[in-house]
């Protein structure tokens, strides 16, 4: 993360909304005698819980890499990012750039039970599930539950309450209204740097109707 005062993303709500946007997230822990690991993982928010609380799950491997529940994590959560020309602005003098929302989430890991864990793996599973015609449930039928009661124990389920925070959301606030939307116009036509994720973000950042979502969740789900 980039220290400065500039693109400062400060409200919980607009990162709560991140992380529900972008599930896709990476733990990184600085475990000592080892270093720094990582892994990566689908996130929830615990929508019972006020402030910003993950929930997810891992497999024990990655337990004991990241000595999980001992140690201070870092997960990061990335939304829309992507490459802007200096050729899209029609101003000079201008230079490349690079549009990006991202935070740094910060806390210790609480490990779960396993009957928690079950928990958390059937809220994941039917998050994702839930937008298909035939959602698969994870206790949908005898078979589903069983077979997830015997899975249970090769993986750790944690919730995390973030302690602290740094996020920035960088959508080219500091250009022109008539500089943003040649931008985003780019962003929009075929290329090497077409991105309509990126574009719809900008617009929503800056008023603009791109026509398209501005949300999206990992795997093509939208959200309105």
């Amino acid at each position: 993360m980039r220290h400065t005062d500039e693109y400062v993303l400060d409200d919980v709500e607009a990162v709560r909304a991140l992380v529900r946007e972008h599930p896709w997230a990476t733990v990184v822990s600085h475990v000592p005698g080892r270093g720094l690991v990582s892994s990566h993982y689908p996130m929830l928010l615990d929508e019972d819980e006020d402030g910003i609380v993950l929930l997810s799950h891992v497999g024990r491997p990655d337990e004991r890499l990241h000595e999980l529940g001992q140690h201070e994590a870092m997960v990061i959560v990335s939304g829309p990012q992507g490459y802007v020309s200096p050729s899209w602005y029609d101003t000079t003098p201008a230079v490349p750039t690079w549009n990006f929302a991202v935070a740094h989430l910060y806390g210790v890991p609480e490990l779960l039970s396993d009957e928690e864990n079950l928990r958390v793996l059937d809220r994941l599973v039917a998050h994702f599930e839930r937008v298909l015609p035939e959602p698969y449930l994870m206790n949908g039928t005898i078979a589903n539950s069983e077979y997830a009661a015997r899975i249970v124990h090769g993986t750790v389920g944690f919730r995390m309450r973030v302690t602290r925070f740094e996020a920035k959301e960088k959508m080219s606030q500091d250009k022109p209204a008539e500089v943003v939307e040649r931008v985003i116009a780019a962003l929009g036509e075929p290329g090497p740097y077409r991105n309509p994720a990126l574009a719809a973000r900008m617009g929503a950042i800056h008023g603009i109707d791109t026509g398209a979502p501005a949300r999206a969740t990992d795997g093509g789900v939208t959200a309105s």
